[in-house]
């Protein structure tokens, strides 16, 4: 037990609790902190045989990661906003004054440990397990879909030029660069089942494959994901093929597949909920890193404690 503070005394005792706090105080209720520790605990740094700095907590350091992803912080930003914010050193932690506030360059590292090993993606699946076991995610069915992402089209950069693994494509009438995040979202709960990442020009049909569990009963989408090859197969096994209609070049759609897109949009406005964590809530609207790589296991990350976000109340009930 760490000896309280004065600081801390009259932290507690204040009156208004803000937005921050009650968030933090969800995260600190329904992140299974215990599973996700443990699987990075095996790639996790060991204090060395001859002394030296012992390295910081384990729990510390995933908990200001989580911090990271939640409030678009940069590694030296995370840093400044330990000793600027009593709220994020409580969650993570630490008490000013007693403990060591882990420098940017530490925060960088465990950063690029968990990019090294891929545990961005481990963590998301260990979400999912959880979620599974407590009956949230059921996988009967799930909504495909796509998000773009900008990536930096400057070209003021040690490189002098653009990310060369982003791509540029055209939505409507504009022109977009950067990258997709295609996701499969579970029918019942709204929180993403899979993910993979793409390249902007990368079509969101052919990701669909990638999507799908095999276990699913049904699966909807919009006209993206038209596929007459798809659909023949999926009805064959008994299944819900949800994908909306689409008019033949020139034509119009018939009134009774009018009527079923409007049903199948209906059951698909859940797979924007995940999209609006990503991008108003946490703040996920340009990447930050370059490469496709990386920031794929930044989406990871952010999915993962998008979808503890999104059945919080009923993981805290």
């Amino acid at each position: 037990m760490k000896q309280t503070t004065f600081a801390s005394l009259a932290y507690a005792g204040k009156k208004k609790r803000t937005r921050r706090e009650k968030f933090l105080a969800e995260m600190e209720a329904v992140v299974p902190w215990s599973r996700l520790t443990a699987l990075i605990e095996p790639h996790y740094p060991k204090a060395g045989p001859l002394g030296g700095r012992p390295p910081m907590p384990l729990e510390v350091m995933l908990r200001i990661y989580c911090l990271q992803q939640r409030y678009a912080l940069s590694d030296p930003a995370a840093e400044e906003a330990l000793y600027d914010s009593d709220a994020m050193r409580r969650f993570a932690g630490l008490e000013l004054g007693d403990d060591a506030i882990p420098d940017e360059t530490t925060i960088l590292n465990f950063r690029h440990l968990l990019e090294r090993h891929e545990l961005t993606r481990a963590i998301f699946e260990a979400v999912n397990d959880y979620l599974r076991e407590k009956g949230i995610l059921l996988r009967e069915g799930t909504l495909v879909d796509a998000t773009l992402i900008d990536a930096p089209s400057s070209t003021k950069n040690k490189q002098g030029a653009r990310d060369p693994e982003m791509t540029s494509t055209k939505k409507g009438n504009a022109w977009y660069f950067g990258m997709k995040a295609h996701v499969g979202v579970d029918l019942d709960s709204g929180v993403v089942d899979s993910m993979e990442a793409s390249t902007a020009k990368v079509h969101d049909s052919q990701k669909f494959d990638d999507l799908l569990h095999g276990d699913e009963q049904a699966v909807f989408g919009d006209k993206g994901y038209v596929s007459g090859e798809r659909e023949a197969a999926f009805r064959a096994e008994g299944k819900v093929w949800g994908v909306m209609r689409k008019a033949s070049r020139g034509g119009r759609l018939h009134p009774v597949d009018e009527r079923i897109n409007r049903i199948i949009a209906s059951l698909r406005a859940r797979v924007e909920h995940p999209f609006r964590v990503l991008k108003c809530l946490f703040g996920y609207r340009k990447t930050r890193y370059r490469g496709l790589a990386k920031n794929q296991a930044q989406l990871y990350s952010l999915f993962g404690l998008g979808n503890l976000f999104l059945v919080r109340r009923r993981l805290i009930a």
